[in-house]
């Protein structure tokens, strides 16, 4: 799939599709400076928002993350996890000076296999293309939006439409 980021480029295979079953992934985060294993399987009985983006140091990113944790992020029906291939040193450090310490900030930098197995991966670039997935309490896939290229914001008031219409 041809995706515009200011010049073009291309994802190595097919995002996913709403009413797919969500693969499980193997995510790495950093808790202090402790760092572990994360799986989807891990994420039980409430809807995921999945947000995705290339690097939290870039304003774009960090403002995506700020928007979808302001809106999201003290909701105890939603897991927002957002997920990136940083070293989990930045997203430590983001986090640490947003004041957002509860947010999850996973990591795909070991294999992008994340990135790959959701149809997200930047091909020559091993980064997260900037999108967002919506999974329901049992893992499939309610909603997806892809940036229309990397440095364009996702359309915040349409994933905030699409959370209500799944929380009921």
């Amino acid at each position: 799939m041809k995706v515009d980021l200011a010049q073009k480029v291309e994802l190595e295979s097919t995002p996913l599709q709403v009413g797919q079953q969500a693969p499980n992934f193997v995510l790495t985060k950093m808790d202090g400076f402790v760092v572990t294993d994360v799986t989807l399987d891990e994420f039980k009985d409430k809807i995921k928002i999945i947000s995705c983006f290339p690097s939290i140091d870039t304003g774009i990113c960090d403002l995506q993350t700020k928007t979808f944790f302001s809106k999201f992020g003290n909701d105890n029906r939603i897991y927002l996890i957002n997920v990136s291939a940083d070293l989990m040193f930045a997203q430590l450090r983001w986090c640490n000076a947003n004041n957002a310490q509860n947010n999850i900030m996973l990591s795909d930098y070991k294999t992008h296999q994340f990135a790959k197995d959701y149809g997200i991966n930047i091909k020559g670039a091993n980064l997260v293309y900037r999108s967002l997935f919506i999974l329901d309490q049992n893992n499939v896939i309610k909603y997806i939006q892809l940036a229309s290229e990397v440095k364009a914001n996702l359309d915040y008031d349409a994933v905030e439409s699409a959370v209500k219409q799944i929380l009921g």
